[in-house]
């Protein structure tokens, strides 16, 4: 779904002052306009508004009214023009209009205001109840851990429900657990569901010890109360009781996580009332959390303003959740479901805290649609059975194991100091520079070396003194390998090593893909692009074998980006790659011809990378110098293949992906498959084996 993006900031001033930023991305299919123009240039302290918080305070009990004196306040002067702009850009391309408020964080006391009863500008009707305008309060963050989207088939929902045994003294009501446990599951359809449910389950150690298996959805129901201005969330003891949490600790919690909920659902349940008369009275205690937790990382949180009526809840959230199951999309399920409500007087209360830009809980693998895909399989199948296949491998074929370099840069970023921009912490080239400079050119090679070998002695846990635990980091990986190899595994390696191929090419500096084939009962040949004059290299097989032949028993592995093993070899810094393209600019012969014909008349099958990563736009820059340009673009191979991860704070939609790297190669015919590497590689070995008659 192609969405226009709207992004509205507020940043604080002075005493009720507070300077507008706006930001517009066109959708991708929209006509040629004026209108991004007219709408960026408004920025900082161009504009300012006012908000009359006493006056809105005292409209609370009237939400169409109340939503009617912020929209004045909101759409004054350019805002109202630049948001009509963009509406009329939406509409003229037949794309919903997302609609991003981003509080700053200089004006906290914005999180109190009810921007969900928003008024249409133009006409007397609820802006914010329908799917033409999708909307969420936009928070950033300092907490710069990428957001990694999973498959939607490999969703997993933690639904956890407190119900103390001794709420009465808190004068709160008991949980009806069974009846939210029926409404979770009723709610999220198929989705696989473990519950923590009552009875001592549902305690802060239970969460998070199950949190930390990989959950994509936290379902929370609680009750909440604010307590000096602070929430707390009432948990559970081993033995049942009440267990006060405070926000603050809750959201350490969670934060302290490897891998944390990309979406946490606070939802809250009955405190007084029967029948429809009851609801809640948290005073929105838990929807207080939503803005902490967003600032401390976790990509979306849902939570009700204010008291809301259960009757409310138990309609909204089933919509929601079904509507998440069509795209997901949260930001427009949370229109859908809001709009399902909005006969009901407190239609306004749930409220959506998100930093993500595409709005995404979870991607759809593949090319694009059924037709692209049926077209690019077979011509893809054909290659790998003729042997005209070349695989070009990336770092992301290493980080299923050992974690991403984003990761590595933030780590090192924090350890040493980092001292550029926050977006450029997770930039492994950038900080390896900084390193180099810093500490001296071998520093951060040995570094990674040292963070490659501490992660596979955690993933191996060898017990102490034991020959394992001195093993090198080749012998590491070696063992590593021997327990995920296994037949029918589908460990991304594994399954590239037993494709029917001559040759494949590295930019990982690691020898997981050698003993993969070795593993695979292959003789594999190891080569080193020899791009700088300091390389401790021995003779190559070519130098020891010039009859050698690159061979389906006996391959060729060529590294073209170094070994971790050899000396100076592997390009990690800013000042390598740009060593390696000056290298490879002023000696075309550096890489040997074998290889060279292999990137130039083959189908390349790039497996493991991004499309704005220095490996990628180094490596693809290279098969260019090596007179491939014009072979790409012929019509030999047309199903060369690539994959790109969905990361959210990479790329936003899967088609301006596409397009943005058909522009950057030049029109070559490269088909983007949106996905994980070992989503890409399971559909290929599924594929390879029908197509083969059964082979690994």
């Amino acid at each position: 779904m192609s969405i226009a993006d709207l992004e509205i900031g507020l940043h604080r001033r002075e005493e009720g002052a507070y300077a507008v930023e706006l930001r517009f991305n066109l959708p991708a299919d929209a006509p040629d306009t004026d209108a991004a123009a007219e709408i960026n240039p408004i920025t900082g302290d161009d504009v300012q508004i006012t908000f009359d918080f006493e006056a809105l305070r005292a409209l609370k009990s009237q939400p169409a009214v109340y939503g009617k004196s912020l929209s004045d306040s909101l759409f004054a002067g350019p805002v109202a023009s630049a948001f009509a702009s963009a509406r009329a850009v939406a509409a003229s391309a037949f794309s919903p209009l997302r609609l991003r408020l981003f509080i700053g964080p200089s004006a906290p006391e914005l999180h109190n205001l009810g921007w969900e009863t928003l008024q249409d500008p133009a006409r007397p009707t609820a802006l914010l109840s329908g799917e033409n305008i999708i909307f969420s309060r936009y928070l950033s963050s300092e907490d710069w851990r990428p957001v990694t989207l999973r498959p939607k088939r490999d969703q997993r929902v933690l639904v956890a429900v407190a119900n103390p045994s001794d709420l009465e003294q808190y004068r709160l009501a008991a949980v009806d657990v069974d009846g939210e446990v029926a409404r979770a599951r009723e709610s999220l359809g198929q989705v696989s569901i473990i519950e923590l449910a009552g009875g001592g389950k549902a305690t802060r150690n239970a969460i998070l010890e199950e949190l930390r298996g990989g959950y994509d959805v936290l379902y929370l129901v609680a009750h909440g109360k604010l307590a000096s201005g602070r929430p707390v969330v009432f948990l559970e003891t081993p033995e049942g009781a009440a267990d006060p949490v405070p926000g603050e600790q809750f959201v350490a919690d969670i934060n302290s996580l490897q891998q944390r909920p990309a979406l946490i659902v606070l939802a809250s349940c009955q405190s007084a009332g029967e029948g429809e008369d009851a609801s809640s009275r948290d005073e929105g205690a838990l929807a207080a959390l939503g803005p902490r937790l967003a600032a401390a990382g976790i990509p979306a949180v849902i939570g009700m303003q204010g008291n809301v009526s259960m009757e409310t809840v138990v309609q909204f959230m089933p919509v929601f959740f079904r509507e998440l199951q069509r795209d997901g999309v949260i930001d427009r399920a949370m229109s859908v479901a809001r709009g399902a409500v909005s006969s009901r007087a407190d239609w306004w209360t749930p409220v959506l805290f998100m930093r993500l830009k595409s709005g995404r809980l979870w991607y759809a693998p593949g090319f694009g649609d059924r037709r692209v895909s049926m077209e690019k399989w077979p011509g893809l199948l054909a290659n790998i059975e003729s042997g005209r296949c070349t695989p070009i491998i990336g770092p992301g074929l290493l980080e299923t194991l050992i974690g991403t370099r984003r990761e590595i840069a933030q780590r090192w970023a924090e350890t040493y100091h980092f001292p550029m921009a926050p977006h450029q912490r997770d930039d492994l080239a950038q900080v390896a520079q900084y390193l180099a400079v810093q500490q001296g050119e071998l520093f951060p090679r040995d570094e990674l070396t040292r963070y490659l070998r501490g992660q596979m002695l955690q993933l191996l846990q060898p017990a102490p003194g034991s020959p394992q635990s001195r093993a090198t980091l080749d012998e590491l990986f070696t063992t590593l390998g021997k327990q995920r190899w296994q037949a029918g595994s589908d460990e991304p390696h594994w399954v590239l090593a037993n494709l029917p191929l001559p040759i494949y090419v590295t930019t990982d500096p690691s020898s997981m893909i050698e003993e993969a084939l070795r593993a695979a009962g292959k003789q594999p040949e190891i080569a080193l692009c020899p791009w700088n004059d300091r390389m401790e290299l021995a003779p190559s097989i070519f130098e020891r074998d010039p009859d050698y032949e690159p061979s389906v028993e006996r391959p060729l592995v060529y590294h073209l980006f170094g070994q971790i093993g050899v000396r100076w070899s592997f390009v990690l810094t800013e000042d390598d790659y740009f060593g390696y393209m000056l290298g490879m600019g002023a000696n075309r012969e550096l890489i040997p011809e074998r290889v060279r014909r292999a990137l130039v008349d083959s189908g390349l099958l790039f497996v493991g990378f991004r499309l704005d990563g220095w490996d990628f736009r180094v490596l693809f820059r290279s098969v260019l110098s090596q007179g491939g340009n014009e072979r790409l673009n012929r019509a030999d191979y047309k199903h060369v293949a690539a994959q790109v991860d969905p990361e959210q704070s990479n790329t936003l939609e899967p088609d301006r992906a596409r397009d943005y790297l058909k522009e950057y190669v030049q029109s070559a015919d490269i088909s983007v498959f949106w996905g994980s590497a070992s989503d890409f590689l399971r559909e290929l070995q599924s594929r390879w084996r029908e197509h083969s008659g059964g082979g690994a």
